[in-house]
């Protein structure tokens, strides 16, 4: 029996998936194997874009103004090292990040925007992979569950037709953290350009002294996810298929 034929998850079918917007509260949350995924995509010709909620202004040790914009120039320089052409940046508050109407608008907007296929942010759960997650991870995750359906709703944020954003339905929502469904299969070049996009944060890592070196676990979470898929390197998802 072959390796692929007693693997835990489905093969991601990626027919169709010409656009896929990633939404995470903060700079850096991508690149904890995710952006081993955007690469991927992104050598494929998979138009990839990325959506921040927060500036992560409140991550570092020195003050917000000046952390907000270390962030932001580390993670576009993250977002090169993968191939990712857009990065929008929010400013909610980074570490009060509430979910509700307005995040669930500024995420609406964002989808009808950019138009993904494919909509990838985490379960909203307490619990997951790693533990329990942060507050603003679990407020980002449950809204935009939401907001995927609301930008396909042209009388939820009805104000959005009026700026111009008409509605806009994704056909998969791909959640990270959870019960994962189907993986990804990654390359050893993504996995190296995984490892270079969390070094792209090297600033904000120098503030965080407890901070694994990025070469020494990245590596290895794809390692895992890939082998419940029967891959070398992959990265695991919940994928959800939301219309035909």
């Amino acid at each position: 029996m072959d390796e692929q034929s007693t693997a835990e998850l489905e093969r991601l079918d990626e027919a169709g998936i010409r656009r896929i917007l990633v939404v995470v509260a903060h700079p850096d949350d991508a690149e904890y194997g995710t952006s081993a995924a955007a690469a991927m995509w992104s050598e494929r010709g998979i138009d990839v874009g990325y959506l921040l909620l927060t500036r992560g202004e409140a991550g570092m040790q020195r003050s917000p103004e000046e952390a907000a914009a270390i962030r932001a120039t580390e993670q576009r320089i993250a977002c090169e090292t993968v191939g990712v052409d857009h990065l929008t940046i929010l400013d909610f508050p980074d570490g009060m990040l509430e979910y509700g109407l307005p995040l669930r608008k500024a995420i609406a907007r964002e989808i009808r925007r950019f138009r993904p296929d494919a909509v990838v942010s985490g379960t909203g759960e307490l619990r997951v992979a790693w533990g329990f997650d942060h507050a603003d991870h679990r407020a980002a995750g449950l809204a935009t569950i939401d907001a995927i359906r609301d930008a396909d709703n042209r009388w939820v944020f009805p104000d959005l037709n009026q700026e111009g954003f008409e509605p806009w339905g994704a056909t998969w929502m791909l959640l990270t953290g959870g019960d994962a469904t189907h993986g990804v299969e990654v390359s050893s070049a993504a996995v190296e350009l995984a490892v270079a996009s969390l070094a792209a944060h090297e600033q904000y890592l120098a503030d965080l002294p407890w901070h694994p070196a990025p070469r020494d676990f990245v590596p290895g979470i794809l390692e895992e996810q890939g082998r419940q898929a029967g891959f070398e390197y992959g990265v695991a998802f919940d994928v959800h298929r939301l219309k035909d």
